[in-house]
């Protein structure tokens, strides 16, 4: 056997397997310690920016305001920065506003701005660019939780829009034989009011303080709306005059013809005639809005048949329902107006207010923006 393992055909196989075999041992036993005690995990490294990742956190965890006016500001913040961006990447900005628009969520958007700047920490351009609109935004007047409109600021307009959210049932059953947009109507509605909200009022102290419930005009002027007697007398009368500019169509011939199964009397309108009884009822406005719609929606008839449409136009249809049918005159440039009033020391014109309501955004929940004005399911 000796003579046989000095062969070195023998010898060498035997200890290359031999040393093999010890070195595969080996490695298996320092496999098993190092996986028992970890010395195979890696270790990582922290990132360089875990600091402004901390920061971000916080500054959104504990600090952003989500009060109606710390919101607003937040939101201008966002638009600036995004049309920033556009001017460098306009792919991320356009990514982010998707977002934004979509979801309506200002913190999620400053945080995907703020994620973009940490990437652009140390591009000049774009990092001046920020600080030039961050120093444009702290030079603005301070952000408050005023409307811009300053009537709409004072404590009766509050009271208001309470009272006129009871009436949604009314005015929208209104827009609906109509076909007139509901916040049209609404503007008018505000246009007339409007003039009642010195506190000093008798209307606004019996009614629209106190009960939340909209002043009712029964003296030459009748209803929420304010229509005349002789106002009234024509909306009638034009909706049947198949040969005047103000006629409507035969589908709208017997929109206020008078029911005489029913009864509008009461306490406040027992000595008016129909045409006013109905007007005049303290709960149902129902016929307040009719007038004023069919009214309106004659003098959008007029003005389209002589050429120069005023669909468009809230202010000049409201500057016509205040002023009447004798000072409608169509025409290429027509004034916004009516009757003027004071609001605690600063004056309006019926269709201004008008104007300014309807596009205020202001109680567009309950009334909100139609595709147009007139006849916009159609």
């Amino acid at each position: 056997m000796r003579k046989l393992f000095k062969s070195k055909w023998i010898r060498i196989p035997y200890f290359v397997g031999l040393y093999s075999f010890a070195a595969y041992g080996a490695l298996l036993t320092l496999t098993y310690f190092a996986m028992k005690y970890g010395w195979t995990n890696d270790g990582g490294q922290i990132d360089a920016n875990n600091r402004h990742f901390q920061e971000m956190h916080d500054k959104y965890d504990q600090s952003f305001k989500v009060d109606s006016v710390s919101m607003v500001k937040h939101r201008y913040e966002v638009i600036n920065r995004i049309i920033v961006l556009n001017d460098f990447y306009p792919q991320n900005a356009q990514h982010i506003l998707s977002v934004y628009t979509k979801n309506r969520d200002e913190k999620l958007a400053l945080q995907m701005l703020d994620a973009v700047d940490l990437r652009l920490m140390n591009n000049r351009k774009y990092q001046a660019a920020v600080d030039k609109m961050q120093e444009k935004l702290k030079k603005k007047a301070k952000t408050t939780g005023l409307s811009v409109f300053e009537w709409m600021n004072i404590s009766e307009w509050k009271d208001f829009k309470v009272a006129v959210a009871k009436d949604k049932f009314y005015i929208d059953s209104v827009a609906k034989v109509t076909g007139v947009e509901p916040r049209l109507i609404v503007a008018c509605l505000v246009g007339e009011q409007i003039r009642l909200f010195n506190s000093s009022r008798e209307s606004y102290k019996r009614y629209i303080g106190p009960m939340k419930v909209l002043a009712l005009e029964n003296n030459l002027s009748y209803g929420v709306t304010g229509i005349k007697e002789n106002t009234a007398i024509n909306i009638e009368r034009y909706l049947k005059d198949s040969t005047c500019v103000y006629y409507l169509g035969s589908k709208y011939a017997h929109l206020l013809d008078y029911d005489s199964t029913q009864n509008f009397k009461n306490g406040g309108n027992d000595t008016l005639n129909v045409r006013l009884s109905r007007l005049v009822q303290f709960k149902n406005h129902y016929y307040s809005y009719l007038y004023a719609a069919v009214f309106l929606k004659q003098m959008k008839m007029q003005w389209e048949r002589a050429g120069y449409p005023i669909d468009d136009r809230p202010e000049i249809l409201a500057s016509l329902f205040n002023l009447g049918y004798q000072r409608s005159k169509p025409k290429k440039n027509p004034a916004v107006g009516g009757a003027t009033y004071d609001i605690k020391g600063t004056d309006y014109t019926f269709g201004a207010v008008a104007f300014e309501f309807y596009y205020s955004g202001e109680l567009a929940d309950i009334f909100p923006y139609k595709k147009k004005r007139f006849d916009y399911d159609e």
